[in-house]
């Protein structure tokens, strides 16, 4: 991770922007790499930890990457690098339901509706997994939820899994938490109830559904990954 400034949260907007106030005072507009709701990742006068960007073409040097809370969660927002995490842990051995993989590909495309699969493993005896990950940050009354806002995307990914399944492949939908405060996994019925019920349905087809946890560490100008452990998932 690339060195990181604070700021204080003033308000998100057009999902894709934010306004913040600098150390110095000064207010600016920040990028957010994040399409989702960012229920309880949002609030204003939230510590935000933002990385610069060198590109002269951006209009928005400034991202997003970290909030921290009040009571020192850390939570990473910016959804990009949840991928990017999970990619580093499968070739660290970290995750413990896929040791002897033989190869790694990324973004690979897939099914009959046209989706592309986060990671697609080859293990020592040719046999393959398709691996969805998916990002969760909705901490609320102490459980973690996913999705944070009602996803066609995500329902359209279940389906895929399924699918693979169904044709004798291997599945697996992996919830990749990045919120130090969420200890367990749970689908967000109360969000969208047609995901809820799709996931219910993968697990009982044999879509292998896993969490696993960032942990975090803060410094004085960066936030790390310090490891990653496996949590429950409640279905």
């Amino acid at each position: 991770m690339p060195s990181l400034n604070q700021a204080k949260l003033i308000k998100r907007y057009k999902r894709f922007l934010a306004d913040v106030t600098l150390a110095n005072g000064d207010v600016t507009t920040i990028h957010v790499a994040n399409t989702g709701a960012m229920t309880g990742c949002a609030d204003e006068g939230d510590t935000v930890w933002y990385s610069t960007s060198d590109n002269p073409k951006r209009k928005y040097p400034l991202s997003w990457e970290f909030t921290e809370k009040p009571n020192n969660n850390l939570i990473c927002v910016n959804t990009h690098k949840a991928n990017d995490y999970v990619d580093q842990a499968l070739r660290s051995g970290a995750i413990a339901e896929f040791v002897n993989i033989e190869n790694i590909e990324r973004e690979v495309k897939y099914g009959e509706e046209k989706s592309r699969i986060d990671f697609l493993l080859t293990d020592s005896g040719l046999k393959r997994t398709y691996i969805e990950v998916k990002s969760v940050t909705l901490l609320e009354n102490n459980q973690g939820y996913f999705p944070d806002a009602k996803t066609t995307r995500g329902q359209k990914h279940l389906r895929e899994l399924m699918a693979m399944v169904n044709s004798g492949e291997q599945a697996t939908l992996l919830f990749f938490v990045m919120h130090t405060g969420i200890n367990s996994v749970t689908p967000a019925h109360h969000i969208d109830a047609v995901y809820g019920d799709l996931i219910k349905q993968a697990q009982q087809v044999g879509v292998n559904i896993i969490a696993y946890k960032a942990h975090f560490i803060s410094n004085s100008d960066s936030i790390d990954i310090a490891s990653i452990t496996p949590i429950k998932v409640i279905i």
